[in-house]
């Protein structure tokens, strides 16, 4: 995956733990490109906390977005939305990750589709992921599935992207793309 010669990169995955700042990250950088913006959302509200969650998501951004919600299918979004000019910013990787395993949707086929688009997208695509395997050992068989299927993911995702970037207390470290090892 490259990016054009005078343009943005093309896909950029950010990586981070809970309340790392990766989102607010991934938004600033969406926001340094010129043109339309675009939040795909992935969550779905289920209960209170997580509408709060949405609602500040929301009023964080502000009005220069549009945000499209879909927690499965993202790649024919991706398609569809993508346009030079317009950044495409997915929040979460993880939660959609999480929403295909409950709805028992082939994991492996959904990513080989959106692996498989990141050449044809006429726009960046920021991804943001949470990066699940630094802390404690899930209890459950299902909660280490999901922490292995992370993993995986995080890893096919970064090897497709054009730069990746870790964040840890709101501070990112670029692994790929620019120079790295170093904060922004």
């Amino acid at each position: 995956m490259s990016s054009d010669s005078n343009g943005p990169p093309r896909s950029t995955l950010i990586l981070g733990g809970t309340r790392s700042g990766k989102s607010s990250f991934a938004q600033r950088l969406a926001e340094e490109n010129a043109g339309g913006l675009i939040y795909l959302a992935t969550a779905e509200a289920f209960d209170a906390e997580m509408t709060d969650r949405i609602n500040r998501h929301r009023e964080d951004r502000g009005p220069n977005w549009q945000t499209v919600e879909e927690n499965i299918d993202i790649t024919n979004i991706i398609l569809e939305k993508s346009s030079p000019g317009t950044t495409i910013l997915v929040d979460c990787l993880t939660i959609w990750l999480s929403n295909l395993m409950l709805a028992e949707v082939d994991i492996e086929n959904e990513l080989n589709k959106l692996i498989g688009i990141l050449d044809d997208i006429q726009g960046p695509v920021i991804f943001v992921s949470n990066e699940v395997g630094s802390g404690v050992v899930p209890q459950s068989p299902l909660g280490r599935q999901f922490r292995d299927e992370a993993g995986w993911m995080n890893q096919r995702i970064a090897a497709s992207a054009t730069e990746v970037a870790l964040i840890t207390a709101g501070l990112p470290i670029w692994l790929k793309g620019r120079e790295t090892g170093t904060a922004l």
